[in-house]
């Protein structure tokens, strides 16, 4: 049996070796069109910070699974066309056709380009593969004068790593608040902490890049930027083109539809990661949310099924998570925002809490809102401050099994004055929301 994998992301090498471990006597070819394997895009903007160095955001280079799980990984070889049983390759200035019996298809994502003028200039550049972070890092390094375009995470991240660099920085974001995921209530202490280290301009909306040869300015409709260096931050869309080419279905929010097996509408076909839709646990509809924990768990699912197993994705819940210097934030779920669009009837509470009791130091502000429905079942969290992750996870699972105030409010969570509050901020969202 011939196994063929386009993209050696994190669902490309999770399906790759599950199919080895389960069939080792299979043939398992995966095609990377860059020269990183089992890599990790989310730590860019601290490669180009200056935490860690490139090749570290690989997990294992490809001698290791070629070596150690009998993976055949092709680095540097780009699939420019796939049909019924075949693709083909180029790889260092040659091309070769191969053979599949089985398929997955694992593009990820692609930067949005803006469509304005002058977006053609040197100078301009996106974040989107770890296999660029270092040319990212030296031309970030060589600029003093940098505009950000887009204040949603990748935006945010990277303000923090140039700014932290001593670079002047300027982010110009369209909406009227930064992580436009968020609520307005917390989305405001994320625009309080950006406006001490940055120059943070809301409500703008790009209109051109300027300058002769390289960019010199970013032109927005109320004012233009001068810089020698803009970063573009704003979105990603989905890498369906081979998908298309092959004829696989597309679904409602533009990326490759599967069923919960990961199976494309193409026979034989598998496709995982940030190029396929799921579905969202709260509402139940499609979504397209491109994150890693998800993208590695549809690889492993992909695996299995392609191996003659049986098993499904459940879908998500949205939970993510950032953090802007000292500040975390978080979210999971549906937004109040979201709750309403989808026609719930929707009770929240805002909480300020600290993270230790009032006699033991060190404690911090977190600050938490939670989302209900009417009949008290959690659709949503988010979290701004200190020890975010530990509430924000929990809340994950809470919303994931169907959770009510209630219930959480009962939670028997853990205490230690050193640690935590009596009180924990998430029993006490539960307590302002009442049951």
């Amino acid at each position: 049996m011939k196994v063929v994998i386009i993209g050696g992301g994190a669902a490309g090498m999770t399906a790759a070796s599950r199919i080895k471990a389960i069939k080792p006597d299979w043939e398992v070819t995966v095609f990377e069109e860059t020269n990183f394997v089992s890599h990790a895009p989310c730590g860019i903007p601290y490669v180009v910070e200056g935490i860690s160095k490139a090749d570290h955001l690989m997990y294992y280079p490809p001698e290791f699974f070629r070596k150690e799980r009998g993976i055949d990984v092709r680095i540097n070889a780009k699939v420019i066309e796939v049909g019924e049983g075949f693709l083909r390759v180029r790889q260092n200035g040659r091309e070769s056709k191969y053979e599949w019996d089985k398929l997955l298809i694992a593009t990820g994502a692609l930067p949005k380009i803006p469509n304005v003028k002058g977006s053609e200039l040197d100078g301009i550049v996106t974040i989107r593969h770890p296999a660029n972070a270092e040319k990212l890092k030296r031309i970030i390094d060589e600029a003093k004068n940098i505009v950000i375009v887009g204040a949603g995470y990748i935006g945010v991240e990277m303000a923090e790593a140039v700014s932290s660099l001593g670079k002047k920085v300027t982010v110009v974001e369209f909406l009227d608040q930064p992580l436009p995921n968020l609520d307005k209530e917390i989305a405001n202490l994320v625009k309080a902490e950006m406006e001490k280290k940055v120059d943070l301009r809301l409500g703008e909306k790009l209109e051109a890049f300027e300058g002769k040869d390289k960019v010199e300015r970013v032109v927005t409709n109320k004012n233009s930027y001068d810089c020698d260096l803009a970063i573009v931050a704003t979105g990603i869309r989905p890498n369906v083109e081979l998908a298309k080419m092959l004829g696989c279905k597309l679904g409602e929010t533009g990326a490759i539809w599967v069923d919960e097996k990961m199976q494309t509408s193409v026979e034989n076909v598998y496709s995982a990661g940030d190029c396929v839709e799921t579905k969202h646990m709260v509402t139940g509809k499609k979504v397209w949310i491109p994150l890693a924990p998800a993208a590695n768990k549809m690889g492993y699912v992909a695996g299995v099924n392609i191996s003659g197993g049986s098993l499904e994705f459940p879908g998500v819940v949205g939970t993510q998570l950032t953090k802007f210097f000292e500040l975390e934030i978080g979210s999971t779920g549906l937004s109040e925002k979201m709750a309403r669009s989808e026609g719930f009837e929707v009770r929240s509470t805002v909480i300020k809490a600290k993270t230790r009791v009032h006699y033991y130091p060190g404690g911090k502000d977190i600050t938490l809102k939670v989302i209900a429905d009417e009949k008290g079942r959690i659709l949503g969290a988010q979290a701004v401050g200190s020890e975010v992750a530990m509430r924000i996870n929990v809340f994950a699972v809470m919303i994931q099994a169907g959770f009510k105030t209630r219930d959480v409010f009962f939670s028997d969570l853990a205490y230690a004055p050193p640690l935590t509050p009596i009180w924990d901020p998430i029993i006490v969202s539960a307590r302002t929301l009442k049951f």
